[in-house]
C-alpha cells in the first residue's frame, strides 16, 4: 500500500526557477481566497469581461487592493494552507461615483437644510412671540408711568396740604397761594393756547408756499417740455451740474464753519498767551521781510550784468547829451527870436503914431508868441 503511494513531489507544480513551490499539491479546498480581492465594482459597464480589471478586453488598471502586486513568496505558508494577505478594516474607496453616489449626497444635504430651516422658522415663532409680549408689556409699562406721574402730582399735592397743616398756616393764605397758582396756570393756557394758534398759523402759510412752489415747478415742466429736444437736454445738464455744485456748496460751507470756529479758538487761545502773541509778531516781520528778500532778489534777476549795464548807461547818457544839445540850440534860437521881437518893439515904441494905432495887436501878438515860447520850454523840459 505504501509503495503504490505516489510522493509528494509529483504533484507540486514547479516554479519559474525548478524549485518546487511548499504547499501546492495540497487540495483546492484548503486555500482561503482573500477576504477582498474578488469583489466586482459597482460600476462596471455592462457588456464588458466579467473578469475585474478588464474593459473591453484591455487589462485596466483599478485602484485598491486589485493593484497590489503581491508575490506567491510572500503569502504565509500555515498547516491549512495558503491564507491571504490581510487588508485594512477600511477597505477601498467607492472606485466610480455614479448617478446613485449623488442622488444620496444630494438628499443628505436637502435633508440638512430641511433641519436647519425649520430651526430657524422656530427661533423666528419663538423671536415674534416675545416681540408680541415685549410690546403688550410696552404699551402696560406706557400707561402705568403716566398713572404714576398722576399719583406722584396727587402725591405732592397732599405732600405740600400736611406740610400747611403742620406748620397751622391759616386757610386764607392757602386760598390765597391757590389764586396765585390759579392765575399762573391761566396765563400760561392761555401763553400755550397762543402759541398753537400761531404754530397753525404758521403750517397753514407753509402749505400754501409748498402748494405755490409745486404750482411753479408745474409750470416750468410744463415749460421745459415744450423746449426743444437740445435746450432740453442742456437744461438737464445744467441742473445736475447746479444740484452738484449746491452739494459741493454745501461740503465747503461745513469746511468754513470748521475752519471759523478753529480760528475763534485759536484767536482766544492767542489772546490769554504773551509768548505767542509774540511768535505772531514775529512771524509778521519775517513774512514782510521775506517778500522784501523776493522783491530784491527778482530785481537782481532782472538786472543784466556789468559789461551790459556799462552799454545801456553810455547809450542813455549818448541819447540825453544829444537830447541837451538839441534844447541848447532851441533855447539859442528862442533867445535870437526873442531879440529880435525885443528890437522891434523898442523901434515901435519910438514910433507913436504906429504904436497908438499898432500896438495893442503887436502886444497881444507879443504875448502869444511869449506863452507858446514857455509851453515850448516846458515840454522840452518835461521830456
Amino acid at each position: 500500500m505504501a509503495s503504490q503511494r505516489p510522493p509528494s513531489s509529483m504533484g507540486r507544480p514547479m516554479s519559474r526557477s525548478g524549485s518546487v513551490v511548499p504547499g501546492a499539491g495540497r487540495p483546492p479546498t484548503a486555500i482561503q481566497p482573500p477576504p477582498t480581492a474578488m469583489r466586482v465594482a459597482t460600476g462596471m459597464v455592462p457588456g464588458t469581461s466579467a473578469h475585474p480589471g478588464l474593459r473591453g478586453g484591455i487589462p485596466v488598471a483599478t485602484p485598491g487592493v486589485l493593484t497590489a502586486q503581491i508575490k506567491v513568496t510572500d503569502r504565509p505558508v500555515t498547516q491549512q494552507g495558503l491564507s491571504g494577505m490581510k487588508t485594512g478594516m477600511k477597505g477601498p474607496q467607492r472606485q466610480i461615483l455614479d448617478k446613485s453616489y449623488y442622488l444620496g449626497l444630494l438628499r443628505s444635504k436637502i435633508n440638512e437644510l430641511t433641519t436647519e430651516t425649520s430651526k430657524l422658522h422656530k427661533e423666528i415663532e419663538s423671536y415674534n412671540q416675545e416681540n408680541s409680549v415685549y410690546l403688550s408689556y410696552e404699551k402696560r409699562a406706557e400707561g402705568l408711568a403716566a398713572e404714576i406721574k398722576d399719583m406722584q402730582g396727587q402725591l405732592a399735592d397732599y405732600n405740600m396740604l400736611v406740610d400747611k397743616l403742620n406748620t397751622n398756616t391759616e386757610m386764607e393764605e392757602m386760598i390765597n397761594d391757590y389764586n396765585i397758582l390759579k392765575a399762573e396756570n391761566d396765563s400760561e393756557a392761555e401763553s400755550i393756547d397762543n402759541i398753537f394758534t400761531e404754530r397753525r398759523e404758521r403750517e397753514e402759510a407753509i402749505g400754501a408756499i409748498e402748494e405755490e412752489i409745486r404750482r411753479e415747478r408745474r409750470v416750468a415742466d410744463e415749460v421745459v417740455q415744450a423746449m426743444p429736444a437740445a435746450k432740453q437736454e442742456k437744461y438737464f445738464t445744467m441742473t445736475t451740474t447746479n444740484e452738484e455744485l449746491l452739494q459741493e456748496l454745501t461740503v465747503l460751507q461745513e469746511e468754513l464753519d470748521v475752519l471759523i470756529t478753529r480760528k475763534e479758538d485759536y484767536e482766544a487761545e492767542l489772546s490769554h498767551s504773551q509768548i505767542k502773541q509774540e511768535v505772531v509778531r514775529l512771524h509778521e516781520t519775517l513774512s514782510a521781510l521775506e517778500a522784501k528778500r523776493d522783491t530784491m532778489e527778482a530785481e537782481q534777476k532782472s538786472l543784466g550784468s556789468p559789461q551790459e549795464e556799462r552799454e545801456k548807461l553810455f547809450k542813455q547818457v549818448k541819447e540825453d547829451n544829444q537830447e541837451i544839445a538839441s534844447m541848447e540850440r532851441q533855447l539859442t534860437e528862442i533867445r535870437d527870436r526873442t531879440r529880435q521881437i525885443t528890437e522891434e518893439i523898442r523901434h515901435l515904441e519910438q514910433d507913436s503914431e504906429a504904436a497908438q494905432v499898432g500896438f495893442p495887436s503887436l502886444l497881444k501878438r507879443s504875448h502869444s508868441f511869449i506863452s507858446n515860447l514857455k509851453l515850448t520850454v516846458c515840454s522840452h523840459r518835461t521830456r
